[in-house]
């Protein structure tokens, strides 16, 4: 199981969010890049950016920050990247950029018929971000819930070719209340399509925890505020994480 750090953006900074609120935001680094390099010296095989303020704005939105990002780290490692995806030219720009993956949020739900353009388009590329309260799922930057089921949402994508989804619990995003296993496993079963699990890993207890489900159809798992604040060590962690494997 593959462990993937966080890295949001907002105002050019590396910060934290506390359930995805803009005013309960931590900033770790005002050197987005640095943090990057800093993580895959660490270990990290893969990272995850978001651009919070693109998220909220439906267009892009910290540009600067994640070229000096793809310039520093994509020949080494694959970047994810979500926040304000709401066109094809949108995901073609940041594909030429060096972008490997591109997550589709909001308007997965607003737009299914986009997710599937998207994939055909892209194929292999195209990552769903699912984000949920109480397993209702929520758009815009968690701003809106919507009167989706989680579980509904992820069954519309089954033949389109998404490469996985990210399944994130705002409820425990920023928190280190310890990952949602439930909901998560629930959803992986419900789905052929890989899950990636994000919000509320704290300590390697939680990603012990995932590893004995991983079977279940959980391919990885998003690490952010525990990396940041030192309750999580990612190079521990990756090879603990990698024992299951075998």
């Amino acid at each position: 199981m593959l462990l993937i750090p966080a890295i949001d953006l907002k105002g050019g900074q590396c910060v934290r969010l506390q359930q995805g609120l803009m005013e309960r935001a931590t900033v770790f680094s005002d050197d987005p890049a640095q943090m990057a390099l800093s993580w895959c010296a660490q270990g990290a095989r893969r990272l995850h950016l978001v651009d919070l303020d693109g998220a909220f704005a439906g267009k892009p939105e910290n540009m600067t920050a994640i070229k000096d990002i793809l310039k520093q780290v994509a020949d080494n490692v694959p970047v994810q990247l979500g926040g304000g995806i709401r066109d094809l030219q949108t995901i073609e720009r940041y594909l030429q950029l060096g972008l490997s993956y591109v997550i589709i949020g909001t308007s997965a739900v607003n737009n299914p018929q986009f997710v599937r353009q998207a994939c055909a388009a892209f194929p292999g590329q195209i990552i769903v971000g699912i984000d949920a309260k109480n397993g209702m799922v929520a758009t815009d930057g968690w701003a809106k819930i919507t009167d989706f089921q989680v579980t509904e949402l992820a069954k519309r994508f089954a033949d389109d070719g998404v490469n996985s989804i990210i399944y994130t619990d705002i409820g425990r995003d920023g928190m280190m209340s310890g990952v949602n296993i439930d909901a998560t496993v629930k959803l992986a079963q419900q789905t052929s399509i890989p899950i990636i699990a994000s919000g509320g890993v704290t300590d390697l207890s939680d990603v012990e925890a995932l590893c004995a489900v991983a079977k279940d159809g959980i391919a990885g798992a998003i690490v952010g505020r525990a990396i940041y604040e030192g309750t999580l060590d990612l190079a521990t962690a990756q090879k603990i994480a990698d024992q299951y494997e075998h």
